[in-house]
């Protein structure tokens, strides 16, 4: 069995408030790229996880890892030994942990089903796994974790991402939040929420990162019709009319700077 674990992207982030529980109330629009990180498996005598790719460094923990978590928490007959390649970086804003078991999930969909009660296990991994379990452009309510469907007009759009390499844990980024709510995302299709939307944390990401700005700036000069940055950070994304314009824009980034190119799900 095989599986793309599909980077999460967030077209659109605005932070609502601080609730008591310490979460944080918000709206997002999720969207998907292409490609991410990718997992194999295969019947075993005991689960396992192998982690290999080139960011299976940055987790501390694989044994404790995300994936080994979801795989745990689901029904999936015989044991599997799973092999995890490392594509995305590793605290980037991307969802790479939560895409990894939205993968595990879908591959135990395939062989067995979900248990009715899917998205409950999901959101108990994290806020964004129950989104990157289904992958496709959606909106995420409360943590995240209460999901709509929206119409998706940018299916196939090329999308370019960008980190400058440096990880940037999230906690640290919603502590700096201002606790301004600059008001609710706005409705209609994808591109209209986009353009019309924000991402409440960059400047919070930004002063602990300030190479994100860097990113972005880069990203707008170089032909993107929207360039932001993804969750909270240290990722950016450039959305473009043209793959031509999109390969011109990857090859205009300076050289240290991480970068895949793909389009939207």
């Amino acid at each position: 069995m095989r599986e793309t674990a599909y980077a999460k992207i967030n077209l659109a982030l605005h932070v609502r408030r601080r609730r008591e529980d310490g979460y944080h109330e918000l709206e997002t629009l999720f969207a998907f790229v292409d490609a991410g990180d990718e997992l194999a498996a295969e019947p075993a005598r005991a689960d396992s996880l192998h982690v290999v790719g080139e960011f299976a460094t940055g987790l501390s923990d694989p044994f404790g890892n995300i994936v080994a978590k979801a795989l745990n928490s689901l029904p999936h007959g015989p044991a599997w030994a799973v092999t995890l390649e490392k594509r995305l970086p590793v605290a980037a804003g991307l969802g790479g942990g939560s895409a990894d078991a939205g993968a595990v999930f879908r591959m135990v969909e395939r062989e067995h089903g979900l248990p009715d009660d899917w998205q409950t296990l999901a959101a108990k991994l994290g806020a964004d796994v129950p989104a990157c379990v289904l992958s496709r452009a959606c909106i995420g309510r409360g943590t995240g974790t209460e999901l709509e469907p929206v119409t998706n007009d940018l299916a196939g759009m090329p999308v370019l991402l960008v980190n400058p390499r440096i990880p940037l844990a999230t906690g640290p980024v919603f502590k700096r939040w201002d606790g301004i709510d600059r008001g609710p995302m706005p409705s209609g299709d994808l591109r209209t929420i986009a353009l019309e939307g924000r991402n409440d944390l960059e400047p919070s990401a930004a002063a602990l990162v300030p190479q994100i700005a860097d990113v972005i700036a880069a990203l707008a000069d170089n032909g993107a019709w929207l360039a932001r940055m993804s969750g909270s950070g240290a990722t950016c994304f450039a959305l473009y009319e043209s793959f031509e314009a999109r390969d011109a824009a990857a090859g205009a980034m300076p050289p240290e700077w991480w970068r895949l190119a793909g389009a939207l799900r």
